[in-house]
């Protein structure tokens, strides 16, 4: 394990922005997380643990402390019953390697996900979600490290608080170290039919979204108690925040700079070459301003702001 100085940032996040890391380590194994753990403790540095970078925005400044990358990525199954097995990814598996390993092993249930960037560690922490499914659905359990000691622990889906967006690893008192997924076996034709759905989802993805320099969808969707629309000939309460994007007309035709507001989706920005992460932000904060001028509601980010000293965004 080497502590390296000074190590950029903009090439290890989606956006390709961002300042430095003062310190940068990537942890390979359990041991070696636990030692960059105890290295942060031992001289008082600020802790932020990254994955793949898909859905943060690292300050121009960049983080002053310690960034540990998650680089730990086994892969195993083992039977759980007749219909199910457990499948244990470490916290740096990409969801797309995943979602492969399962279909070449006749396991399913992951393939909801297909198409989504990011790792398991990232997914776990934000609890991925895509239309009707959570990660949530499928998750069984996973083992943590402890930020304040380094100790390992097992532990039940429950103990992950699991929710919108959310989980018990905001509050970055624990990491993840790996997942474990229940899913179901498959016979041959079942999986050949996930293959097919597997490859057009993809293929919609790549069709409907920006698939690069975006951390994905920026903003979450409003809670039910945020907001007063409802949708049309329902009780229901419109809480998806693209809906109130697309009627301001931001999509393709709002930016600063190089940062702009996907042609695709209103609620995805998009470095288109030489944006800076406080262009993003800015752009950000000017979409809350006008979806509150003319709404009464301000959206909150999904994507993770790291090593600003002052929020930038309206809370």
């Amino acid at each position: 394990m080497v502590i390296e100085n000074e190590i950029p940032l903009n090439d290890k996040n989606w956006f390709r922005t961002g300042g430095p890391a003062q310190q940068f380590v990537a942890v390979k194994n359990e041991q070696q997380f636990a030692q960059a753990l105890a290295y942060a403790r031992e001289h008082e540095l600020d802790l932020f643990v990254l994955g793949g970078g898909a859905n943060v925005l690292i300050s121009d400044d960049g983080f002053d402390g310690l960034v540990i990358q998650t680089q730990l990525t086994d892969i195993s199954h083992e039977n759980y019953d007749e219909k199910h097995v457990l499948v244990h990814a470490s916290a740096g598996v990409q969801m797309p390697q995943l979602i492969r390993y399962c279909l070449q092993n006749n396991i399913l249930g992951l393939e909801e996900f297909s198409g989504i960037p990011g790792t398991i560690g990232g997914a776990m922490y934000n609890n991925m979600h895509y239309f009707d499914f959570s990660l949530s659905d499928f998750v069984h359990g996973g083992k943590i490290i402890e930020r304040a000691t380094g100790a390992v622990q097992n532990v039940d889906k429950d103990w992950f608080a699991l929710g919108y967006d959310d989980s018990k690893l905001h509050e970055k008192k624990q990491y993840l170290v790996h997942g474990t997924f229940k899913l179901k076996k498959a016979t041959d034709l079942e999986t050949a039919y996930a293959r097919g759905r597997h490859t057009e989802m993809v293929r919609s993805r790549m069709a409907r979204y920006p698939t690069s320099r975006t951390c994905g969808c920026f903003f979450r969707n409003f809670h039910p108690h945020e907001v007063r629309m409802t949708i049309p000939g329902t009780d229901r309460k419109m809480i998806y925040v693209a809906y109130y994007l697309d009627k301001l007309g931001l999509k393709g035709a709002f930016n600063i700079g190089d940062a702009i507001v996907s042609h695709q989706h209103a609620n995805m920005l998009v470095n288109t070459g030489q944006a800076t992460s406080t262009d993003l932000v800015t752009l950000a904060r000017a979409m809350q301003e006008k979806v509150f001028d003319q709404f009464g509601v301000v959206p909150q980010p999904e994507c993770e702001l790291v090593g600003f000293k002052e929020y930038p965004l309206i809370r």
